[in-house]
């Protein structure tokens, strides 16, 4: 009888072990399948990127930040790395922030490629969906590009973001205008009009210091300070 116990204890062990084996390899799986999607994902941006030069002028862009040679400019939502990886030789400091570790970790692998005296000036920061996780008064220049429309209680955001910047410094908002764009931009009803931002952003305790629609031809520019 006791032979017979034995039996089935070692029968069950192995039958929940079996389970057990299931579960880790689909997890692992899962996990996977995830990375691989988001790889994917990661190399379809970075072909779209060789197009947006076009029409998203980075270098004009980063001519209207002036001199940023003694400046930390935090690029909220940095994702591939597109302004970030530019910045970086030219400013004193450039935090790309993210909230992905997958993209964190793609980002720590495009920082290797860059020369050995330009590595250190940029950092990766991963951060909270509500919160950039800035220190305060951190940034010169926040740089916040085609990224608002992903923003849940943008104006509470915008609020937390303002402590991570300067006395002096300047906060910019780069997004979509709200016309027809032959570009894949998000959809309307989740873009913000400018005049719009304006208010939100006045609402958090920000002046607006300059506000151009003209620049770019599928988004605007928005330039703002903080008021306290």
């Amino acid at each position: 009888m006791v032979k017979i116990k034995i039996i089935i204890l070692l029968l069950l062990s192995g039958f929940y072990q079996g389970c057990d084996d299931t579960i880790h390899k689909n997890e692992v799986l899962d996990v996977s399948d995830r990375s691989n999607n988001l790889n994917s994902e990661l190399e379809e941006e970075s072909s779209v990127n060789i197009g947006r030069a076009i029409w998203q002028k980075p270098g004009l862009v980063i001519e209207k930040l002036g001199d940023i040679s003694d400046k930390v400019i935090a690029d909220i939502g940095a994702g591939t790395g597109y302004f970030s990886l530019r910045l970086a030789p030219r400013a004193k400091k450039v935090i790309a922030i993210e909230i992905e570790p997958a993209i964190i970790r793609y980002l720590d692998s495009l920082r290797l490629g860059l020369p050995k005296d330009q590595q250190n000036n940029l950092e990766t920061r991963l951060a909270k969906i509500n919160d950039p996780l800035l220190k305060p008064e951190e940034a010169d220049i926040i740089l916040i590009i085609n990224t608002i429309a992903y923003i849940d209680k943008l104006d509470e955001y915008l609020k937390t973001v303002k402590k991570g910047l300067n006395k002096n410094g300047r906060l910019i908002i780069i997004d979509y205008k709200m016309k027809k764009l032959p570009i894949n931009a998000p959809p309307k009803d989740e873009r913000i009009y400018l005049d719009k931002l304006e208010d939100i952003l006045e609402s958090a305790g920000y002046q607006i210091a300059q506000s151009d629609d003209t620049s770019l031809d599928y988004q605007y520019i928005l330039t703002a300070t903080k008021i306290n």
